[in-house]
């Protein structure tokens, strides 16, 4: 474990994995040179698993390609996939659907807040570049914070822990779900979220409706004159 894996795992609190299973080597030979090395190290050390407590999953991409398609339909981002630029793959959710997604040419470029249908792209090429795949991997887990994987409710507060004591934990493979969906007018309060089976919420939400992409801020921030 080097040590911005010990941060996430240690002083991040995300460790130990919990309800982990063990990827075959064909699964993990099949992204070898698409994704980090150091990723798929990861994958052979703890499993495709959840960590804190079940606030974020390292999951199989191949789970969630098709699904991942529906979500970028319509965006530059199919078109950067269709055109070369780019492909993207689902490195991590959260608890509540958030996905993470690794672009091969970009690292961790994207992330998908289902629940409100929202795409933010956060492209530091050039950085990538510089830091190299393995170092950006590494970074990526080890910026994560307990207080910041979560979801906040109506009340503005933070849910995760709200939900695991009314719900219980996650099993591999499920996510809180709100149910009704939020894009159908469902409000995001505690006693209206569910478990549900991960890759069929993720697929329903994505045919719920267009897709909002946000700004990306690194870009803007780049373009500020201070950075010129």
């Amino acid at each position: 474990m080097n040590k911005f894996f010990d941060n996430f795992y240690h002083f991040g609190g995300f460790g130990p994995a919990i309800e982990a299973i063990q990827p075959t080597d064909e699964q993990t030979q099949y992204y070898q040179g698409t994704l980090p090395n150091n990723l798929l190290e990861y994958w052979k050390e703890y499993g495709f698993c959840g960590w804190g407590k079940g606030r974020l999953w390292m999951v199989n991409p191949k789970d969630y390609q098709d699904i991942l398609t529906e979500w970028l339909r319509g965006t530059q981002f199919e078109k950067m996939q269709n055109d070369g630029v780019d492909s993207f793959y689902v490195i991590a959710i959260d608890a509540f659907g958030k996905m993470y997604i690794w672009g091969k040419k970009s690292g961790s470029s994207l992330s998908i807040i289902s629940s409100y249908g929202m795409i933010f792209p956060t492209f530091e090429n050039e950085e990538y570049i510089a830091t190299g795949e393995e170092r950006s991997l590494d970074l990526f887990f080890s910026v994560q914070t307990t207080t910041q994987i979560d979801l906040i409710d109506i009340n503005e507060q933070p849910l995760f822990e709200r939900t695991l004591e009314r719900l219980g934990p996650l099993e591999n493979g499920e996510i809180y779900g709100f149910a009704p969906a939020l894009a159908l007018g469902g409000e995001p309060k505690l006693e209206n979220l569910q478990k549900v089976k991960a890759t069929e919420h993720l697929a329903f939400l994505a045919d719920l409706g267009e897709k909002r992409v946000m700004a990306d801020i690194v870009a803007l921030s780049n373009q500020l004159p201070h950075n010129q």
